[in-house]
């Protein structure tokens, strides 16, 4: 008896998928089609910029309330905390335009996403000795959705790997 362990298409191989209008014996290794690839990565990189827009708007509202939430006698690029606090407003803003742009599908807003981020984690990374873990967390935000859009935010049914 023969041994047919790890062949594809028996019993103890990997599942497939037998490619219609095909000769019984074709097999199809991938599962979903080309303009799909990558697209869970969009849908990623689209909610990690709202997010990180969602916390950069709440990070401004309370810096511009004068909240005794941030560290104390901080010292900043240029500014005051209030400054930091509309620049850090504004941008949570464009961040969540972004985002629905990008959820939206819409070619120019890849870029726009990468510019908007990048924007937003630097801004977050010299608005840093305010909140430190919080800006930590609105950067990571930021560089993962950098990445979704650089790696997987090309045209649909362009091939990248």
């Amino acid at each position: 008896m023969s041994s047919t362990v790890g062949t594809p298409g028996t019993q103890d191989g990997p599942p497939v998928a037998v490619a219609p209008n095909a000769e019984p014996d074709a097999v199809v290794y991938g599962s979903y089609e080309e303009s799909e690839k990558g697209l869970g990565w969009l849908f990623f990189a689209g909610t990690m910029i709202g997010l990180a827009g969602l916390f950069s708007t709440i990070d401004g509202i309370v810096a511009l309330s004068k909240s005794s939430f941030y560290v104390a006698d901080a010292r900043y690029v240029f500014g005051d905390l209030r400054t930091w606090g509309w620049i850090i407003l504004a941008l949570g803003i464009v961040e969540i335009c972004a985002s629905f742009a990008i959820l939206g599908r819409a070619q120019w807003a890849r870029w726009f996403g990468i510019v908007v981020a990048s924007l937003g984690a630097l801004a977050q990374f010299a608005f840093m000795q305010s909140y430190p873990f919080w800006s930590l967390t609105v950067l990571a935000a930021c560089g993962l959705a950098i990445y979704g859009l650089v790696v997987y935010g090309g045209r649909p049914g362009s091939t990248q790997t």
